[in-house]
C-alpha cells in the first residue's frame, strides 16, 4: 500500500480508501470485522455520511482506541447552518471522537443548494465556525453535476472534490481534476464501480490506478472482497490493449443512460421501486433470462404503478428520463417471461 497527500490538506491517506455505505446492510459485528481486515491491509481513509443510517456508529466502534491512526470524512446534505451544525455533533457522537479530519457537503448540484448553503445562515457558514473550533480540520464538496464542480472548486473554499469516476464516467479527468491538482485539491473518486453496474474488480482499478493523486472510495461488504482489491494494488499496474478494449466494450454496452445507484430519485411517491427496476438489463445481462425475471420481480412488476408524475425527473443528479427507461425495461422483463411460456 502506498500513502499520498490528500491535496494540500497535510493529510496522507491510503492509495484507495473505504467507502462507507455498503456497511449499512450489515450486522455490526460483521461491520467492523471488515473495517478492521481494510485497517489490516493498510487502508487509513474511511469515508461515510450522516445519511448512511448505522455506518457512522460502526466506523466509530470498529476503530475506538485508534483514532490517530486513521483519517475520517463524513459529509451532510444539510443546506442549513443549524441543520449542518446538527449533523456534525450527531457525526462527532457515532464516530466516537472530538474532531472529522474531512467534513464534506454532499451532492451540490443545483444552483438552488449553492444559494442555500453559501448564503447567510447557510450550511456553510456552520462549517468555517465549525473549523475554526477545531471540529473539523478540512472543507470538502461532492457533486454529480460536472459544472457545478467545475465552478465551486474554484472558489478557494474547498480542501478536496469527490466526484463520479470511472472508465464508463471519465470526464472529471478533464477539466476537473486538471483544474482541482493546479489548485491544490485532494481528489476522491466515488461511484468507483459506477453505482455497481461494473462487475470486474480488475479492471476497475487498472483504468484507476492510471491517474495519479486520485484516491478511489469503493464500498466493502465482505472480508473477501477488501483482501480482492488490497491483491490488485499490491501488483504492478499494467493496461493491455485487450484491457482497453474490454473498457470500451462495457462503454457501448452501457450507453451514457445508466442509473449509478445514488437513490437520489426514492422514494417514489407510488411506491415504484425506481433503483432496482432501473438495473434490470444488468441482472438480465448477468442472470439467466430465468433466474433474473425471479430476482427482480417484485421490482419490476411494481412499474406498472408508474403514473409518470415526474417527482423522480425533479431528484436525478444525472437528468435521466426514469419512467421512459424503466417502463422499457418492463417491456423486456415481460418478454422474457414470454419467452420463458410464462
Amino acid at each position: 500500500m502506498r500513502y499520498l497527500p490528500l491535496g494540500k490538506t497535510g493529510l496522507n491517506v491510503s492509495e484507495f480508501g473505504f467507502g462507507g455505505i455498503p456497511i449499512i446492510r450489515l450486522g455490526v459485528d460483521d461491520a467492523i470485522a471488515v473495517l478492521r481486515r481494510a485497517y489490516d491491509k493498510g487502508v487509513t481513509l474511511y469515508d461515510t455520511a450522516n445519511a448512511y443510517i448505522g455506518s457512522e456508529d460502526k466506523i466509530g466502534r470498529a476503530f475506538a482506541g485508534m483514532r490517530d491512526k486513521i483519517v475520517l470524512a463524513t459529509k451532510t446534505m444539510k443546506r442549513d447552518a443549524a441543520g449542518a451544525a446538527e449533523h456534525l455533533d450527531a457525526s462527532l457522537r457515532l464516530l466516537r471522537t472530538d474532531h472529522i479530519d474531512l467534513y464534506q457537503l454532499h451532492q451540490v448540484s443545483q444552483e438552488k443548494d449553492w444559494q442555500a448553503i453559501s448564503g447567510p445562515g447557510g450550511a456553510l457558514e456552520a462549517l468555517v465556525k465549525a473549523k475554526e473550533q477545531g471540529k473539523i480540520g478540512h472543507i470538502g464538496l461532492t457533486s454529480h453535476s460536472l459544472a457545478m464542480a467545475n465552478r465551486l472548486i474554484k472558489t478557494g473554499l474547498f480542501a478536496t472534490i469527490q466526484f463520479p469516476f470511472s472508465f464508463v464516467e471519465p470526464a472529471a479527468a478533464d477539466e476537473l481534476h486538471v483544474t482541482a491538482r493546479s489548485l491544490g485539491l485532494g481528489i476522491l473518486a466515488m461511484k468507483p464501480f459506477a453505482g455497481g453496474v461494473l462487475d470486474n474488480a480488475a479492471l476497475t482499478f487498472k483504468y484507476l490506478r492510471q491517474h495519479e493523486g486520485v484516491i478511489p472510495i469503493p464500498g466493502f461488504d465482505s472480508v473477501a472482497y477488501v483482501d480482492e482489491v488490497a491483491a490488485i494494488y499490491d501488483a504492478p499496474n499494467t493496461v493491455t490493449d485487450a484491457d482497453r478494449a474490454l473498457m470500451a466494450e462495457y462503454r457501448d454496452r452501457l450507453g451514457r443512460q445508466f442509473c449509478r445507484r445514488c437513490e437520489y430519485c426514492q422514494p417514489c411517491p407510488n411506491g415504484v421501486m425506481i433503483t432496482p427496476a432501473m438495473g434490470y438489463p444488468i441482472v438480465a445481462h448477468r442472470m439467466s433470462k430465468e433466474v433474473a425475471v425471479g430476482f427482480a420481480k417484485k421490482a419490476i412488476e411494481s412499474v406498472a404503478q408508474c403514473t409518470e408524475c415526474g417527482v423522480c425527473l425533479t431528484r436525478c443528479p444525472y437528468n435521466l428520463p426514469i419512467p421512459e427507461i424503466i417502463r422499457k425495461n418492463y417491456e423486456l422483463y415481460l418478454s422474457h417471461l414470454k419467452e420463458l411460456g410464462r
